[in-house]
């Protein structure tokens, strides 16, 4: 419930701090006042839009505060552990608004986002404002109230969650048949050029080879030529001493010397070593000139192979033979998604199809239910229209079916009659007075079902006078008897019926409210009666509506 208001440089609001108590509470004013202003500062708090027009003359910014008492709401609490809050009995909103029109939003001193006090304002309160019975015409609305009444929570829940399951397993199959689909284009053009890179028998660096190859081929003659030249020169064909013999004999030369000159000994065994180096370099280039291979085939061979890598890296638009292997490895790999796909597809259509069966099974029992709840609600609602003054009205509640969604295949159909004949669309039957009887009495059924801790009813009353006002002024009183009511009216016999009363007032364009006490009730309702003069009758008749 609302246990206090706290309102700072709001629009025509300087200054406001006022205490709230259970039960029935009684909001009047004269037209003008400003109690909308004080309805609209309390949805600032609850997560209404913000901007700059809202904040009074006296500071650069507006604060709206609102303590609440949420002891033993469970679904609340549950809430704020899932926003990473600490729970209590006690909690307090608090919307900052500045002048830029950017607004700051806070549950117990610790920030929270705009988002999170719109999701648990309709934990706190229902605001029924003048033209919510506009609702009557909201299909949404009227299915909640037929399901709340049924006690349709966990079927409820088991239905949304099937029709997830359900909407998600067919968002997949539809993407898994719809990739089946582009493969199943693709496959013959992509198992054509697979099998062409596969019958490749490809190799990384298989090209740099290749073109080593070439080159050496392409010149064997050339090559061949100068390898003899060097062999030549190491070993002469004809009566010319080799050259290792030579460098041989003249180290042995160097060795006879060094017995007279040392420092030649040194010599010696170097001109030894490149004798040795010399020897070791004639052999390679004896073992390169053997194995140089002079043959037009085998450069035909290599050439055919290198035009058909050059060939198949041009038509796939590649710079290299590992961007071929890579894209055979592509190829294979979507043509074996092809056969997983299939496989997955099937498994998901199965899941697709028992998923629907469960739907349909949640929403068939929502149905039954819903039906078997029609003729009860529309009794209780005739009921109380009855009580209301509305002695041959007809209300009906017709099931109809919809499309499929997570509340079920269901639309509801709010049918009215004030005389008694064939109901029709309440929407197309029903008088301004009639529709406001009408939306008190679901308000009442749904304060009986939903656990609501606070309600507002703003101007209901509006169309209803006499009798008719009185009556639904003792409903409403009885509804304050299980929880905090908020009424804001123009009609003395519903104000008189609240536990506690308050006047708004506008006094040099400020607006304030304050708590009246009895004397101050009495006069309050004398003036409802009697207009701007106030009579000893209007006094007598005020104190009779009090039961004094």
């Amino acid at each position: 419930m609302l246990r206090s208001l706290h309102v700072g440089n709001y629009v025509l609001i300087d200054s406001l701090d006022i205490d709230f108590p259970e039960g029935l509470v009684i909001i009047t004013g004269q037209t003008g006042a400003g109690k909308s202003i004080i309805l609209g500062a309390l949805g600032l708090v609850l997560g209404a839009k913000a901007d700059a027009t809202l904040i009074g003359p006296h500071g650069e910014t507006c604060v709206v505060e609102a303590e609440f008492d949420v002891a033993g709401d469970g679904t609340l609490r549950q809430l704020l552990q899932e926003g990473d809050l600490e729970g209590s009995d006690r909690m307090v909103l608090r919307r900052v608004v500045n002048r830029s029109g950017r607004s700051r939003s806070f549950l117990n001193d610790e920030p929270v986002p705009l988002t999170f006090l719109q999701q648990i304002a309709g934990r706190l309160i229902d605001i029924h404002s003048q033209h919510q019975t506009l609702l009557l015409g909201d299909a949404a609305f009227r299915l909640d109230l037929l399901d709340h009444y049924a006690g349709n929570g966990d079927r409820l829940t088991v239905c949304r969650t099937a029709w997830k399951e359900w909407q998600e397993l067919r968002k997949e199959w539809q993407a898994v048949t719809g990739r089946l689909r582009e493969l199943t284009a693709e496959r013959d053009y992509n198992e054509s050029r697979f099998r062409r890179l596969e019958e490749a028998k490809l190799r990384p660096g298989e090209l740099e080879e290749l073109d080593a190859e070439q080159k050496q081929l392409a010149h064997a003659e050339e090559i061949k030529e100068l390898l003899c030249g060097v062999e030549e020169a190491f070993s002469p064909s004809d009566d010319r001493i080799p050259l290792s013999q030579l460098l041989k004999e003249a180290g042995k030369q160097l060795s006879k010397a060094s017995r007279f000159i040392p420092v030649l000994g040194p010599l010696s065994e170097r001109l030894e070593s490149a004798r040795l180096e010399l020897e070791d370099i004639a052999g390679e280039v004896s073992t390169a000139n053997a194995r140089m291979d002079v043959s037009p085939q085998r450069l035909e061979e290599v050439e055919d192979r290198m035009s058909l890598l050059y060939d198949l890296m041009g038509r796939h638009g590649v710079q290299t033979v590992e961007d071929l292997i890579a894209l055979r490895e592509q190829l294979s790999s979507a043509l074996f998604d092809s056969a997983a796909l299939e496989s997955r597809a099937a498994d998901l259509e199965q899941q697709v199809h028992a998923a629907e069966n469960a739907y349909a099974a949640a929403a068939s029992a929502l149905h039954e239910a819903r039906v078997r709840a029609t003729e009860a609600f529309s009794a209780a609602i005739m009921a109380s229209l009855r009580f209301l003054e509305l002695e041959r009205a007809v209300f009906a509640v017709d099931v109809q079916e919809s499309p499929a969604g997570p509340s079920g295949r269901d639309t509801v159909r709010f049918l009215f009659s004030s005389t008694g004949r064939e109901p029709v669309d309440v929407a197309k039957a029903a008088s301004g007075g009639e529709l406001s009887r009408i939306m008190l009495s679901l308000k009442a059924m749904m304060a009986r079902y939903t656990a609501m801790p606070t309600m507002i009813f703003d101007e209901i009353d509006t169309g209803v006078s006499g009798s008719a006002a009185d009556r639904m002024g003792s409903m409403i009183g009885e509804m304050g008897d299980d929880m905090q009511v908020f009424a804001i009216t123009h009609l003395p016999q519903v104000a008189a019926k609240g536990k506690a009363h308050y006047l708004v007032t506008k006094t040099d364009d400020v607006t304030a409210i304050r708590r009246l006490d009895d004397e101050e009730r009495i006069q309050e309702l004398a003036r409802m009666l009697s207009g701007s003069v106030v009579t000893g009758a209007a006094v007598e008749n005020a104190k009779a509506l009090l039961g004094l």
